[in-house]
């Protein structure tokens, strides 16, 4: 447990393998409600291995997820379910509904059944209708307000993976998973996303500070050291490039978390000067990324929650009145 802070994710000793190539060894990784955690690492280190298994649909080799619930309740994760909603590169519309029915669909089936929609038509329109306005709302959120009544292939790419978060977004999942999700965006697509994710840590600022909950926790799986830098308040590299030798090990047994430090906290709206992330951006690839730099010990690099703890990471970890 970490102290003082409100966790909504812990991985606890995660190790996997498929048959003989082992993916994963001893992944720790504990993230408080509200954050937005930037995952980097080289290729082929199973950082959507990991990501699967916070969603559910890997069963693990080793090692266990844990969901701490808003209401307070803990459970460990043993299948998918709506508190973790997962967004891909490929944004997974249906193809057949409008943004406002894609975005309402998942309300449907979470909240409903056949036979309360058959059999109670009247109690079925009114709640239908409220369904639409909550996914009206979100949609006109994430910018496509003019947009409701487009079906996914009259949208553009950018537009398509906006109504894909909304999905997500709209089922308020305790965590939301981000695989890859603007990587095969044009710039110009790809920083509007960049800044309505800001905006939702904007929001998990606010309401923390107002003494609530914050409303979004996300897991980003990003190739981009920029874009983790900057989306969030956390940076962490898993990696295969560790001293595995130094341990006590024959063979790499896995990628595992090798950095974890906070990034800097932007404001949605203002200038961003990237240039100031170079030092961070060297040691991230550096640490995470080379595979033939000698490399230090497992944990000296791990320190995120030591800078919580001394009140130097920004955002709803920061205790600092």
């Amino acid at each position: 447990m970490i102290p003082g802070q409100d966790l909504v994710l812990s991985c606890t000793g995660i190790s996997h393998a498929f048959g003989e190539r082992r993916v994963l060894h001893g992944v720790d990784l504990h993230v408080a409600r509200g954050q937005i955690v930037g995952l980097v690492g080289p290729s082929g280190c199973g950082k959507s291995t990991l990501l699967n298994a916070i969603f559910g649909t890997l069963a693990l080799g080793q090692g266990g997820v844990t969901v701490h619930s808003r209401m307070g309740n803990r459970y460990d994760v043993d299948g998918i379910g709506p508190d973790r909603c997962m967004v891909y590169q490929d944004y997974d519309l249906y193809p057949h509904l409008t943004a406002l029915q894609n975005v309402a669909f998942g309300l449907m089936v979470r909240d409903t059944s056949i036979a309360s929609r058959v059999f109670r038509p009247l109690a079925w329109r009114a709640q239908r209708q409220r369904m639409r306005d909550k996914a009206a709302a979100l949609l006109e959120r994430v910018g496509l307000a003019s947009a409701l009544d487009k079906y996914p292939h009259e949208l553009s790419g950018g537009m398509r993976q906006r109504v894909a978060l909304a999905q997500a977004l709209v089922m308020e999942p305790e965590v939301l998973l981000l695989d890859e999700p603007f990587g095969a965006l044009d710039e110009a697509n790809r920083e509007g996303l960049q800044q309505m994710l800001l905006t939702l840590y904007a929001e998990n600022v606010a309401a923390q500070r107002s003494g609530g909950k914050p409303p979004h926790t996300l897991v980003i799986v990003t190739h981009e050291i920029d874009e983790a830098l900057l989306v969030g308040d956390r940076v962490v590299g898993l990696s295969q490039f560790w001293d595995w030798k130094g341990a006590g090990h024959e063979a790499c047994p896995g990628a595992t978390v090798v950095y974890d430090a906070a990034a800097p906290v932007e404001t949605p709206g203002t200038g961003i000067d990237r240039a100031g992330y170079a030092p961070q951006r060297a040691l991230i690839r550096e640490v995470v990324m080379d595979p033939v730099r000698t490399k230090a010990p497992v944990g000296e690099h791990v320190r995120f929650w030591q800078q919580a703890a001394a009140g130097e990471a920004r955002g709803v970890v920061d205790r600092v009145p």
